[in-house]
């Protein structure tokens, strides 16, 4: 028999090796399933994995998937590091497009510098209003996050159905259900002539940058650490744990609502009944496979945009489902996980229990 004992201290290199290991262990996983697809496992990997970003047109598509991901995986990541568990990144990125699409929509005339600034404004604070109510709930009444921040995804979802159904709906768009086209000053302007990159990539490089400097440089970054590590010392040392829980909240609905606007602003260029393929749900991953770091975040958002697009590449080139994207993403994360267990316990025997045998004069 054996049981799990916890070790005396979890190895830091393994901490950082767990993510490659996880990797290693999802792409093996891959040639088993590409092999039962009748596929040859080394050209479908080529297919998925190298072919996508082997033009300068592909790593665009790459740089652009993974601008959400990284806009929605570093505000995830410092709320995870104080346990604060938001799971509803993805409505808060669909309220936010819904914010910035209709600044967007309310000043379709005006063509001024200042219309995208401030749908970038109104994404973030839509995306902050949308991640206030789990806050509120749960400061107030103690109600569970997880559960609060994940049903208003599908409210969120609804809310952009509506809209596009009804009071936003283009009068000229042949009834689709879809807003007018935006405006070009309510468009981000692109990085590279002939590439769909555009500056929401660099406004994610900068907020990594300035979510490390909050993590590694700040007091208040450090109290949040402090609150995820040890409660009770946080308690004791009298930070308040409702201010965590708003802040870290706050910070990953602004995040995400700017990854909202992005799309909408971005490759889109309207509202649709759908901004996101799961973006804010992926992100939860990108925090993990990124050990809830900032520069993590950014190199996991990358691996996870490969797949995204390596999914869509091999969809037409292979003719396998679209949910071989999907399957990645759970094996990357079940791998993961599974190696945390085995970095913070280890397999012991466990000693058998002896019964005393009763004796007879």
């Amino acid at each position: 028999m054996l049981r799990l004992e916890a070790r005396p201290a979890p190895s830091r290199a393994m901490m950082f090796a767990s993510p490659l290991i996880a990797a290693a262990a999802m792409l093996l996983t891959g040639s088993l399933l590409f092999s039962f697809l009748g596929q040859e496992p080394l050209h479908a990997f080529y297919v998925y994995f190298i072919k996508p970003a082997s033009t300068a047109y592909g790593v665009g598509e790459l740089l652009l998937k993974a601008t959400p991901l990284i806009l929605c995986g570093v505000g995830l990541a410092l709320g995870f590091r104080a346990s604060v568990w938001n799971i509803g990144a993805d409505g808060q990125l669909t309220i936010g497009a819904i914010a910035g699409g209709c600044v967007a929509l309310y000043f379709r005339e005006v063509d001024a510098a200042w219309v995208l600034p401030l749908m970038l404004v109104a994404g973030a604070l839509g995306g902050m209003a949308w991640a206030a109510i789990p806050a509120l709930l749960r400061t107030r009444y103690n109600t569970n996050e997880i559960l609060v921040s994940l049903m208003l995804v599908y409210v969120a979802y609804l809310l952009l159905s509506y809209l596009v159904h009804g009071p936003l709906r283009d009068p000229h768009g042949f009834n689709f259900p879809q807003s007018r086209m935006f405006q070009e000053a309510a468009l981000l302007p692109l990085l590279v002539e002939g590439l769909r990159t555009n500056v929401a990539f660099i406004l994610s490089l900068v907020l990594t940058a300035g979510a490390w400097f909050f993590c590694s440089r700040s007091f208040i970054g450090y109290r949040m650490q402090v609150s995820g590590m040890a409660p009770a010392a946080a308690a004791y040392a009298g930070f308040s744990e409702k201010r965590n829980v708003w802040l870290a909240f706050l910070i990953s609905g602004a995040t995400a609502g700017l990854a909202g606007v992005g799309e909408v602003a971005g490759p889109i260029g309207q509202l649709q009944p759908s901004v996101s393929p799961g973006y804010g749900f992926a992100a939860i991953i990108v925090a993990y496979v990124g050990r809830l770091h900032p520069l993590g975040v950014l190199l996991a958002s990358l691996l996870m945009s490969l797949l995204y697009i390596g999914g869509e590449s091999a969809q037409m080139e292979l003719q396998i489902p679209s949910a071989i994207t999907g399957l990645f993403q759970g094996l990357l994360l079940f791998y993961l996980l599974a190696a945390d267990l085995f970095i913070h316990y280890r397999f012991k025997p466990a000693m058998p229990v002896l019964h005393a045998v009763p004796t007879t004069d």
